[in-house]
């Protein structure tokens, strides 16, 4: 893996990814909830297993958003991470 060239995002990737993550944070919670408000798993069996298809997706959205802006943060080098850094 010495050999992975890390590439910066675009600004505009950047900012549609962190757009995004409340959208899949409201996926999450909505798939949470109709989970949660079947109580009775015989009456509601397909529901409930396409409420946990959907949070299981919509979790790993979130993972690999936040993943890629993790690295795309950690890339110092790359001017591109330098001009949307925040000064604290």
């Amino acid at each position: 893996m010495a050999f992975v060239k890390r590439v910066a995002l675009a600004p505009r990737a950047v900012r549609q990814l962190r757009r995004v993550r409340s959208v899949y944070v409201a996926g999450m919670l909505l798939s949470a909830f109709v989970l949660l408000s079947y109580d009775d798993s015989a009456a509601g069996g397909r529901q409930t297993v396409i409420a946990g298809v959907f949070l299981a997706v919509f979790a790993a959205l979130l993972t690999l958003t936040a993943v890629q802006l993790w690295r795309h943060g950690r890339t110092k080098h790359c001017s591109t991470a330098k001009k949307l850094t925040r000064l604290v």
